[in-house]
């Protein structure tokens, strides 16, 4: 049987959020990424202290520049947002990211605090709040489904992988079921999820990987984030690098494994994102990869081509 791609793909072999915002929106919407001086609870105590093994939120993020902390965060949040939109000089309207580290992770009164003053901008549509499944409590889940009922929300989750082992070998302090539990009771809120996954975490295979993928097309997520893992210094991945315990992808190994995984992927969902970028290079040990960006991508979209191929086409 000939499958077909589907046409709100676009021109793309993959449902790419760029389209999906198109499709929403009647006018060009980009991300502004912002840091509301949030931690974790993987770093404060109440889960473990040192975070997960690949975790340091600077070389990942552009904007962990200041202190952390509620006071600060609220006062120079909207200084935030103007330089950002200077600097990206975009015309159109913006979703506000709130990206380092967990960022329902406060009192309610926090947190309305902080999603108040944001959404006081008139270019501002909606956000986009990168947190935890172990940080989403009722309270705070009727709390955000109250902005969706006015605005474009997005929970961003942080999963990495469906197994549990993997998680305990990453560090990462909630299991597969907390997670499907959070999916669960998000659902039906208006609000949009995005889960977050890294492929070539230590000892997962090519079919473990394809397990995650496929269990999450089944769980009716929006969207997906995709990684590759990078070792970036002064974390416990760095260490069991060295070590020789950590093997990373070449751009030629990973190109057609994430073909494979999106293959798979439902397509309903859209790719946020199809590779790892860490912003301060000086922080990355590996994999330092030669090409460019635009030319992952295009290399991406050549390995569709010569499969014939798309987002879920072994899916459907």
């Amino acid at each position: 049987m000939v499958r077909i791609k589907p046409l709100h793909f676009g021109n793309k072999p993959y449902f790419s959020f760029k389209q999906f915002l198109l499709q929403k929106f009647n006018f060009p919407v980009y991300k502004l990424c912002v840091d509301a001086g949030f931690t974790c609870p993987n770093r404060d105590g109440r889960v473990g202290y040192e975070g997960c093994t690949y975790c340091y939120n600077p070389g990942f993020s552009p904007v962990v520049t200041f202190d952390r902390g509620d006071n600060y965060a609220l006062m120079h949040i909207q200084e935030q947002i103007q330089r950002l939109r200077l600097k990206s000089k975009r015309k159109g309207k913006f979703l506000i990211y709130f990206q380092p580290y967990t960022n329902t992770y406060g009192s309610l009164e926090r947190l309305t605090a902080l999603y108040d003053v944001v959404l006081q901008n008139e270019d501002v549509v909606g956000l986009c709040i990168g947190t935890r499944p172990d940080c989403v409590g009722d309270e705070i889940l009727s709390l955000i489904e109250e902005y969706a009922k006015n605005y474009h929300i997005w929970l961003e989750y942080g999963l990495q992988s469906i197994h549990d082992y993997t998680l305990k070998r990453i560090n990462r302090g909630h299991s597969f079921a907390q997670f499907e539990d959070a999916i669960d009771r998000t659902k039906g809120r208006g609000i949009f999820i995005c889960v977050h996954i890294i492929l070539g975490l230590p000892g997962e295979t090519r079919t473990e990987m394809i397990e995650t993928v496929k269990t999450l097309s089944k769980m009716g997520i929006d969207g997906i984030k995709i990684h590759h893992l990078q070792v970036i210094k002064g974390t416990m991945l760095a260490d069991e690098f060295y070590q020789g315990k950590v093997k990373v992808f070449t751009p030629e190994e990973f190109i057609p494994l994430v073909c494979d995984m999106l293959e798979y992927l439902s397509p309903k969902i859209a790719v946020q994102r199809l590779f790892g970028e860490v912003l301060d290079e000086k922080l990355l040990i590996a994999p330092c990869w030669i090409k460019p960006k635009n030319e992952i991508f295009a290399a991406i979209e050549a390995e569709f081509l010569r499969r014939g191929s798309f987002q879920g086409g072994k899916s459907l």
